[in-house]
């Protein structure tokens, strides 16, 4: 049975384990952080949360104090049990507004269109990909 609660410290490690496995399946992040468990934690963060099965780690998020959703992902494995949408709720109970999220990835983008967020715009990350391009970030607020 999956649960989701907020993430402890001690969660961390399990947590950069799913994230690591998104990563060489999705590559999300698109680029590999130096640091994985301060990448899951960035400033300004208010809540995280983790989908768990006993041990393991099933999916992710944080929201912000601005209500943006973040480090979200659901393992592999998991895909399609509906973790997302729920991971998406707590933060929209925890925020208690109007959400917003950026992503990078054109199937991260479907979903999240798919799942009846609002595009908002489009515009050039701070950061490149891997090989040096550019990135383009989406950005979109919950409906």
């Amino acid at each position: 049975m999956t649960v989701i609660r907020s993430r402890e410290p001690a969660d961390l490690p399990a947590c950069v384990t799913t994230l690591r496995a998104v990563h060489e399946r999705d590559g999300y992040p698109l680029n590999w952080p130096a640091d994985p468990v301060a990448w899951l934690t960035p400033p300004g963060t208010r809540r995280a949360w983790v989908a768990v099965d006993g041990e393991t780690v099933a999916g992710h998020a944080i929201v912000t104090g601005e209500g943006e959703v973040s480090r979200l992902f659901v393992s592999p494995g998991r895909r399609g049990a509906g973790l997302a949408g729920e991971l998406i709720d707590r933060a929209r109970s925890a925020h208690g507004g109007e959400l917003v999220l950026e992503v990078a990835n054109d199937a991260a983008a479907a979903y999240y269109e798919r799942t009846g967020w609002i595009f908002v715009a489009a515009g050039p990350a701070g950061w490149t990909a891997p090989d040096g391009s550019p990135v383009t970030l989406r950005r979109y607020r919950s409906s």
